[in-house]
C-alpha cells in the first residue's frame, strides 16, 4: 500500500472520529412498494431484496435511521402570479418491535435537512424547524408523553400539539405486527387527518387524529423534503418499514371551497378580471356578429329559393276558338215498315 493511500484513509478515519454525526445517504433500489428516487440515511438499510427498508439496527442502541424523498416540494407555488397551495396524500405499512423505544416518524423537514439528521429523537434534535406526525412508543416527561401508545403532531418541537391513543382502536404500536398508516393534508380546509388499522385491513372511515394547520402559511414558498425516520434511544427496538407511497396534489386556488370575499380582491385580481371581463365581451360580440351574418345569408337564400320555385310554375294558357258551320250536318228520312205476321186462331 502506497504512502498516499495510508494517509488518505487514515484522514477519513480521523475525519469520521470528529465528526460522529456526518450522514451519508445512500439510494433505495427500486421496488414497486416504494416511491423511486427515495434516499436512506443513518443506519436504514435495505433488508430481503429490498422487500423492507429497517430503519434502526436490532443489535445495537443509540440507532436511528431516515427514508426520505430525494425531490423537494413546495407548499405554496407561484403560477401565473397567483400563489397555489399544495396538498398531499401518503400512506405507509412498517412495524415496530416490542421495545420502548421513540418509535417512528412521518416527518416535513427543510430541503438542507439531511447533513443535519441526528441519532436522537426521530434524528430533529438539531432541526430547529420541522413538522412531524409521531407513532411514539416511550414515555418522556421532558416533552410531556401520556402514555407509550400515542399519535402525536410536533411543530418545531417534540411537545405534541394534540395526541391521540392508539388503544382506542385497539391498535398496539410497538406489537410487532405489520400496521397500515394513512395521513392526508387538505391545503384548501387545512386539515390534517391520521388514519391508522392493521395490515391487511380497509382504510378507516373515521380518522384517529384530525388537526387544523396551515402548512403553506408555516413553509411559504420553501422546498421541503418528506421522510419517515426512526430511533430506538437506548433500547433494541427495531422499525422496519415495507411500504411508501406520497403524492402532492396542487389544485389552483378558485378551486377551492372557500366562500369568496369581494373586498378582498387585491388590484392585480380586479386588472385579471377586468381582463377576462373584456376577452369574454369580445368574445361574445364576434359570435353575435358571426351568428348575425349566417342568419342573414339563410335569409338570402330562402328568398331566393322562393321567387325561382314561383317562377318555374307560371304556364302560358292561349284560348281555343272552335267554329263549326251547318254544312256540316246532313238529315235523312228513313222509312220504317212494320210487318204483322200473327195469324187469326178460329175456334
Amino acid at each position: 500500500m502506497s504512502a498516499f493511500s495510508i494517509l488518505s484513509s487514515t484522514f477519513v478515519i480521523i475525519l469520521l472520529s470528529l465528526s460522529p454525526e456526518l450522514v451519508f445517504s445512500r439510494s433505495l433500489p427500486n421496488t414497486p412498494k416504494f416511491d423511486p428516487n427515495l434516499q436512506l440515511v443513518g443506519d436504514a438499510k435495505p433488508v430481503n431484496g429490498a422487500s423492507c427498508v429497517e430503519l434502526t439496527a436490532s443489535n445495537s442502541s443509540l440507532s436511528s435511521g431516515l427514508l426520505i424523498q430525494s425531490k423537494p416540494f413546495k407548499f405554496v407555488t407561484t403560477r401565473s402570479k397567483r400563489p397555489t397551495p399544495s396538498s398531499f396524500s401518503t400512506d405507509f405499512t412498517f412495524s415496530i418491535s416490542s421495545h420502548d423505544g421513540d418509535g417512528l416518524a412521518l416527518i416535513v423537514v427543510p430541503a438542507d435537512f439531511v447533513p443535519k439528521f441526528s441519532g436522537e429523537s426521530f434524528g430533529l434534535s438539531r432541526e430547529k424547524k420541522y413538522f412531524a406526525v409521531e407513532f411514539d412508543t416511550s414515555v418522556n416527561g421532558n416533552v410531556g408523553d401520556e402514555n407509550a401508545n400515542h399519535v402525536g403532531v410536533d411543530v418545531d418541537s417534540l411537545v405534541s400539539w394534540k395526541v391521540s391513543n392508539a388503544s382506542s382502536v385497539n391498535l398496539v404500536l410497538n406489537s410487532g405486527i405489520k400496521l397500515h398508516s394513512w395521513v392526508d393534508y387538505d391545503s384548501s380546509s387545512k386539515r390534517l387527518e391520521v388514519r391508522l388499522s392493521k395490515f391487511g385491513s380497509p382504510r378507516p372511515y373515521n380518522p384517529l387524529l384530525v388537526y387544523q394547520i396551515d402548512l403553506g402559511e408555516m413553509w411559504k414558498g420553501e422546498e421541503v423534503l418528506v421522510g419517515l425516520s426512526s430511533s430506538n434511544g437506548n433500547s433494541m427496538q427495531r422499525t422496519s418499514v415495507y411500504s411508501w407511497k406520497f403524492r402532492v396534489r396542487t389544485v389552483p386556488k378558485w378551486l377551492h371551497s372557500q366562500p369568496l370575499d369581494p373586498r378582498g380582491f387585491s388590484t392585480e385580481q380586479k386588472e385579471e378580471k377586468m381582463a377576462h371581463k373584456q376577452k369574454g365581451c369580445l368574445f361574445w360580440f364576434l359570435s353575435g356578429l358571426i351568428f348575425a351574418t349566417g342568419c342573414g345569408m339563410l335569409v338570402a337564400l330562402a328568398v331566393l329559393f322562393l321567387s325561382f320555385l314561383f317562377a318555374n310554375q307560371e304556364v302560358a294558357v292561349i284560348p281555343v276558338k272552335c267554329s263549326t258551320s251547318s254544312g256540316d250536318f246532313r238529315y235523312e228520312k228513313i222509312n220504317l215498315v212494320l210487318e204483322d205476321k200473327s195469324t187469326d186462331v178460329k175456334s
